[in-house]
């Protein structure tokens, strides 16, 4: 549903949000599937939002980032919950834009091996096998292949590589399987940290990346640009208490310890290059979808 009241104007600041709209906003969460879901995990996300900016919002079910995509360029969908990998190609289908980057601290990728393979350096990774998250996702795939560019590797022709879950990775790396795996760094650690068989020093990172471009809430191309400035104003003046429902769900601990800062879309040109590095140029379709 979108709005059908008239914007009175900047001039009336968040505090008074209230008086400028009089119907629904409508959000989704790209990696959430179901309303089941997004009521559970979310919910308590959306109260606060509907508490800080004085407007009411209700959620859209999303399937796929496809389908989050469609629903904005449809004009079905308002606002989108969303990580960088998904936004640069929903950017490209629809010119939806970022408004609110959910600050994920410690949010980059790494390289590892074990420590008594001999591989000490990108290069020593040519010819070998690396093995990858799931396609298309920005910390797992992306982020490591552009690590691996970065020092002169083309992931592309350069390696061998494999998609698979992150901790058959890590029992393929344990078990000399892989030569190295390309891997969110804290989710990863989390995995190592688990290990009761290994000392910590069983395994090495031999490159990480700088932390990586905020996950976002982009808005759609059709929605007002002073409505827009209004829920990006109401949300960063009421910034404790969003954070407070985003990590009410244990399912959004990647998030304990966030920001909410205000972006553009020149942030994720980093993320057009990952793309561009792991033989995706154009950024125009979903990688695996």
């Amino acid at each position: 549903m979108k709005f059908k009241s008239v914007v009175l104007g900047l001039g009336l600041a968040s505090a008074t949000a209230a008086a400028s709209f009089a119907d629904t906003w409508s959000i989704a969460v790209t990696d959430v599937e179901g309303m089941e879901r997004l009521q559970i995990e979310w919910g308590p996300f959306k109260e606060a939002l509907e508490e800080a900016t004085g407007e009411t919002f209700e959620f859209f079910a999303v399937n796929s980032r496809t389908a989050a995509a469609e629903a904005l360029r449809g004009e079905t969908v308002d606002f989108v919950v969303s990580g960088p990998a998904e936004y640069v190609v929903i950017n490209k289908l629809t010119d939806a834009t970022p408004l609110i980057g959910l600050g994920r601290p410690d949010y980059h990728c790494a390289i590892i091996t074990r420590a008594d393979s001999g591989i000490n350096t990108m290069q020593d990774l040519v010819g070998k096998t690396v093995a990858f998250g799931d396609i298309g996702s920005t910390s797992n795939m992306l982020c490591p292949m552009q690590v691996l560019a970065d020092h002169g590797v083309d992931p592309v022709s350069d390696i061998e590589k494999i998609h698979t879950s992150r901790n058959i990775a890590h029992e393929a790396l344990k078990n000399g399987d892989v030569d190295a795996i390309g891997s969110n760094a804290g989710s990863w650690l989390n995995v190592r940290n688990a290990e009761t068989d290994l000392p910590y020093g069983f395994f090495k990172m031999i490159g990480r990346s700088g932390d990586l471009p905020n996950d976002m809430i982009m808005v759609g191309a059709h929605v007002p640009a002073e409505a827009a400035a209004l829920v990006q104003t109401s949300i960063l003046e009421n910034k404790d208490m969003i954070i407070a429902g985003i990590t009410a769900h244990e399912e959004n601990d990647k998030y304990v310890g966030m920001d909410l800062v205000a972006i553009e879309d020149s942030a994720y040109d980093y993320v057009r290059s990952m793309y561009s590095n792991a033989g995706y140029p154009q950024f125009d379709n979903f990688i695996g979808d």
